[in-house]
């Protein structure tokens, strides 16, 4: 799904939502800048999928402005909805299909101590996995500690140490290269990364 389409969906959610939406808090909500997001709501507005209203009308009153889905806003976000499904559906396959059979090679060669780098919707489909071999992992890791994902307390990821493991599984949808650079200054060796994305660094694919 095209980032912009994902913009999109976001965006006339919130406003769908019924509750009041500002610029900033839409900005903050996308991690754009304000400038972007007034753009966004801007090309919304001229294609006709939301409108923005200004209210109150009293001179003296400072302006402010409202945002309304519009019934073509309404049926963008449907078809929005199915196709941010079906493609979440798609990526959810491919990937769990990749990481079962990188972890099968691993399995095989004797590793069985996983680490899980990242918690979310990721790290549950990397803990599904290592369910599926009969396995838990020794522990969870993010940037920073605090809380607990799965019953397991989020450990820092500095704290993660090379030779508690066998591998660790970068559990992000997002590109991979960052995590097992970092990974690999801790001293991870990268061919004891899985990652659910190939990753593009040269001698590092996986």
């Amino acid at each position: 799904m095209q980032r912009q389409h994902e913009r999109n969906l976001e965006i006339l959610t919130a406003i769908g939502a019924g509750a009041p939406v500002t610029q900033r808090a839409l900005a903050e909500q996308l991690g754009v800048a304000l400038g972007l997001a007034n753009l966004c709501l801007k090309r919304l507005a001229g294609k006709g999928l939301i409108k923005i209203v200004e209210f109150p009308r009293k001179p003296a009153a400072r302006k402010r402005l409202r945002y309304v889905l519009t019934p073509k806003g309404l049926a963008e976000k449907s078809r929005l909805s199915y196709e941010y499904m079906a493609y979440s559906l798609r990526l959810f396959r491919r990937t769990r299909g990749n990481l079962r059979e990188t972890m099968a090679r691993f399995h095989q060669g004797g590793m069985k101590r996983f680490a899980l780098c990242g918690v979310g919707e990721a790290a549950e489909l990397a803990y599904l996995t290592l369910r599926e071999f009969g396995l838990e992992p020794v522990g969870v890791f993010d940037q920073t500690a605090g809380g607990q994902f799965l019953g397991f307390p989020v450990r820092a990821l500095a704290d993660l140490g090379p030779d508690e493991v066998d591998g660790v599984i970068v559990a992000t949808f997002d590109r991979p290269e960052q995590r097992v650079a970092e990974l690999t200054r801790l001293g991870v060796p990268p061919d004891r990364c899985l990652t659910l994305r190939r990753l593009t660094a040269p001698g590092a694919g996986r």
